[in-house]
């Protein structure tokens, strides 16, 4: 918590310092600063402070602030910077960091980093560029250390004086025989604690989560969060040893997706620049925006064919936008259920009757709930029974539909691929609106007219 008000106090005197226009205090801020705070601060700026502030930034530590940019700001000052200035930057990265950043170079830039790694380097990074950005294996770092399980831990020891430094978050070495395939972790603890003369085989744990090349990231991110994992072994489809994914790569998957989410539900990019230029923002959110306009079309729809009853009985008309909303927040109340069960993979077809069963439930209560409170406010309102049980049985449907439509929309929106969060939101909008209003207005028509 301290140091997380310290790098808040740090950022704020940076802006103030900018805002006065004393850069020289400036730049000594900035340079108190790490990476993902400048990247922070970055992205807090307007475009004509920002090009200031990157200007400020230590050429070292170009890459770094570069990765922890969103893809819009990274972009743009990507496009600022000349040839040998990106490779500089990419050469002081981590093969694994690397690996993130050469996609978003031009060709040509890419071709150049290429050219400035050595043999060795150039390959483990066109294995980790072998797979899928979102993968276990376009996540790891080919950066680890083996042993082979015949040796004793003496020898271990004096292998690793020998070798001086180690790879950072480095909790484990990993046991791997003549051909690389993996046999085991290696704790440091154990190498510490265990008698000398003792083998690795003896020692090594065989138990330790295990993470093949293609499993997509969501699932890495849950298997270090149920087995407290500091670090995992990466493996091919031979069981060979090609890598390791540390905690840090995890937190920044979990970081994005959390972002994904957040700006998923009002039809963003979690990458957008928040001083994105005018015409691309707007571009970008007219087509959530007409999409919406289809579906309020869809609903007015359905108030027009009873325009006649609406004509007779005011009332219903006043009493529209109540029943819409109460089904839209309880159908975005199971969404919200829905999007985290299925990002965290406990929910599918293959249990969603029990989660159905228990929001019916939930809906039929909360439905009975305000349709009493909402019927009597009608009844006293406008005087009549009749409109108070109509508005009354209106809530109830709708929050029934509301909860079927939270549950099998985002299943639905799954199996073919879809996001949830991103196009839920607007189909349950749609389904508990016009059911909303179509619930209403018949049975208004039914018994009052």
């Amino acid at each position: 918590m301290a140091e997380r008000e310290h790098a808040a106090a740090a950022v704020n005197l940076l802006r103030e310092r900018l805002a006065s226009g004393r850069l020289l205090p400036a730049r000594r801020a900035l340079h108190a600063l790490n990476p993902s705070e400048i990247a922070d601060l970055l992205e807090s700026l307007p475009p004509r402070q920002r090009a200031i502030v990157w200007n400020m930034v230590s050429p070292e530590d170009d890459g770094e602030v570069l990765l922890h940019l969103g893809e819009d700001v990274r972009d743009e000052l990507i496009k600022q910077m000349d040839v040998n200035e990106l490779v500089a930057a990419a050469e002081e990265l981590d093969i694994d960091d690397l690996a993130d950043f050469i996609e978003h170079l031009p060709e040509t830039v890419t071709q150049q980093v290429l050219k400035a790694l050595d043999a060795d380097d150039r390959a483990r990074l066109e294995s980790v560029l072998a797979y899928e950005p979102d993968t276990a294996g376009g996540l790891m770092n080919t950066d680890t250390v083996t042993v082979r399980p015949d040796v004793t831990l003496d020898v271990v020891q004096r292998y690793l004086r020998l070798r001086g430094e180690l790879p950072s978050h480095t909790d484990a070495l990993f046991v791997v025989d003549r051909y690389a395939h993996y046999l085991g972790a290696l704790p440091l603890a154990a190498i510490l604690t265990r008698a000398p003369d003792e083998l690795v085989s003896g020692v090594m744990e065989r138990d330790r989560e295990t993470m093949p090349a293609t499993m997509k990231e969501e699932q890495v991110a849950q298997r270090f969060e149920h087995a407290d994992l500091v670090s995992a072994p990466v493996l091919d489809e031979r069981n060979r040893l090609i890598g390791r994914i540390t905690i840090d790569d995890v937190v920044d998957v979990i970081r994005r997706e959390s972002e994904h989410k957040l700006m998923s539900m009002a039809g963003l990019d979690e990458d957008e620049d928040i001083f994105a230029p005018v015409r691309g923002a707007a571009k970008r959110r007219a087509i959530w925006l007409g999409i919406n306009l289809l579906t309020a079309f869809l609903a007015s729809s359905v108030v027009d064919l009873f325009e006649g009853s609406i004509s007779k009985v005011v009332a219903l008309a006043v009493l529209m936008p109540v029943v819409a909303s109460m089904g839209g927040i309880g159908g975005s109340q199971t969404l919200t259920l829905m999007i985290r069960g299925l990002a965290l993979g406990q929910i599918g077809w293959h249990n969603w009757q029990p989660l159905l069963r228990k929001e019916l439930a939930v809906a039929a209560v909360n439905g009975v709930l305000w349709a009493l409170v909402v019927g009597t406010t009608a009844w006293i309102w406008f005087h009549s029974p009749l409109l108070a049980l109509v508005v009354g049985m209106a809530i109830v449907i709708n929050q029934t539909i509301a909860a079927l439509a939270g549950i099998f929309v985002p299943l639905t929106l799954k199996k073919f691929g879809v996001d949830p969060a991103l196009a839920g939101s607007v189909i349950l909008t749609t389904f508990t609106d016009v059911c909303g209003f179509f619930s209403l207005l018949s049975l208004g028509t039914l018994i009052l007219l």
